[in-house]
């Protein structure tokens, strides 16, 4: 790629193309920004949640069949508002089969590999029909029929065999995509999938729910680009979730520490691993709304914004372990031994305090997981040589930003504290990160804690 030409990537998320209405939104965008040579795309708003339904074992026959119909139906219903419908008509069909084919064969053999493949079928299905919108919408601009073309990303998105929740290979990334991908860029813009990609096999795999912005940052990376633009809903990244208050508001700028704690804690509207990429690669990434291009939206840059506090993020279904022994006083290896059965039973630590003979550390729960976050056997391991205390209904707050919080003169966090003082906390945690200050507190309490100190520290 030539160090002249501007290259930018840009991702459209379900909500973005959730019908012919959205698209054609999503392609005005494309249009209007001539350095766009890559679009990535996620699942039609819905379809993916319909696909998971069809790779849950519980699934019915006659229940998948009809879930199928209404994958069907979503996808129909953008098809047939094209101009001409025949050109996506008869490719979508036939991922319909294959998706029904692939549900056969998972009734048959239940295994994270077929499930993989299921889920793939989303992103399959809207990168044929957006680049047929997009084709469409460049041919009333005067532009060549051709503009566009759907490219099956899994050529070039290598991954290990972690099905579910797949490892991307970096390198491999790279070479296939400068080999396979960066020279058809100089005539037609590539659509291609987000959220999957294959191994060494052949194999499809996924990135994990909400990988498609991964994929963007990764492919970005790995062509050279400019920058990434990640369309969503919403006008950038807020100052805390709007749905708590109304007082919420988008951010100008963000330096990647930032963002990548911010979405760690809990933002939505990007995922977490997008800034390894592009921290990286020194990528700058745009965070906007497809609905309302022209508000704008956050910049994600590396260099460090000024001092203070950017954002309240607020991360739900928490579990605080406390781990005790008096035999911990002035003795070593009891935290190696503690982590090293939480590393057995799989189980990733967010947070950690301690004192001279006690450890309390948060476990994240994800949403929609029905079994205990710590099971039965961890516990009893622990218990061989400490006693154990397990909290739930707990919810994490986090004050994200470029700040010392013991920084003299430091407004935002002089603000934060002196609100923190009228809500209970169950735990703080600060000192391993200066963009960010952490406190456990009640799940009931939760979203009244983050309206609360977000309105004090960004009152005006």
């Amino acid at each position: 790629m030539s160090t002249q030409t501007r290259l930018h990537v840009a991702k459209f998320g379900g909500t973005s193309l959730a019908d012919h209405a959205a698209m054609q939104r999503c392609a005005n965008v494309v249009l209007n920004d001539s350095s766009i040579k890559v679009v990535v795309v996620s699942a039609s708003s819905g379809v993916t949640n319909y696909l998971v339904q069809l790779a849950n074992r519980q699934t019915e026959t006659l229940e998948q069949a009809d879930i199928i119909e209404s994958i069907k139906a979503v996808q129909l219903e953008i098809i047939n508002k094209l101009n001409d419908p025949s050109k996506v008509l008869k490719t979508v069909l036939a991922i319909l089969d294959n998706l029904q084919h692939a549900v056969t064969e998972l009734n048959n053999l239940y295994s994270n590999k077929a499930v993989d493949e299921i889920l793939s079928f989303g992103e399959q299905m809207s990168s044929v029909i957006f680049s047929q919108v997009l084709n469409e919408s460049a041919a009333l601009r005067g532009l060549s029929q051709g503009y566009a073309r759907a490219f099956d990303v899994r050529a070039v998105m290598r991954t290990d065999s972690n099905f579910g929740h797949a490892q991307p290979q970096i390198d491999e990334i790279a070479q296939l995509s400068n080999e396979l991908l960066a020279p058809l860029l100089s005539t037609q813009v590539i659509v291609a999938q987000g959220f999957i990609g294959s191994d060494k096999f052949g194999n499809t795999t996924t990135l994990g729910r909400g990988g498609s912005d991964y994929s963007a940052a990764l492919l970005s990376e790995a062509l050279g680009a400019n920058e990434v633009q990640i369309w969503t809903d919403v006008p950038g990244i807020y100052t805390t979730d709007p749905r708590i208050t109304g007082h919420a508001k988008p951010m100008l700028e963000l330096s990647f520490n930032e963002a990548a704690e911010l979405a760690t804690f809990g933002a939505k509207v990007l995922h977490p691993a997008t800034i390894l990429p592009a921290a990286r690669a020194n990528i700058d990434v745009f965070v906007g709304s497809s609905v309302n291009p022209e508000l704008g939206g956050t910049w994600i840059k590396k260099q460090p914004s000024a001092p203070g506090i950017r954002a309240i993020a607020l991360r739900e279904n928490q579990t605080l372990l406390t781990v005790s022994s008096p035999a911990m006083l002035h003795a070593s290896g009891f935290l190696a031994r503690v982590f090293a059965i939480l590393a057995k039973h799989d189980l990733s630590v967010d947070l950690i305090t301690t004192s001279e003979i006690s450890v309390a550390l948060t476990i994240d729960k994800a949403p929609n997981e029905h079994v205990a976050v710590i099971s039965e056997e961890c516990l009893a391991e622990l218990s061989d040589f400490c006693s154990v205390k397990v909290e739930t209904d707990l919810a994490l707050v986090a004050a994200i930003g470029n700040h010392s919080i013991t920084e003299t003169g430091n407004d935002s966090a002089r603000k934060l504290f002196q609100s923190l003082s009228s809500h209970p906390l169950r735990m703080i945690c600060h000192g391993a990160s200066i963009h960010n200050i952490c406190f456990l507190v009640h799940q009931r309490n939760a979203k009244s804690v983050v309206q609360s100190i977000h309105d004090d520290v960004f009152s005006l």
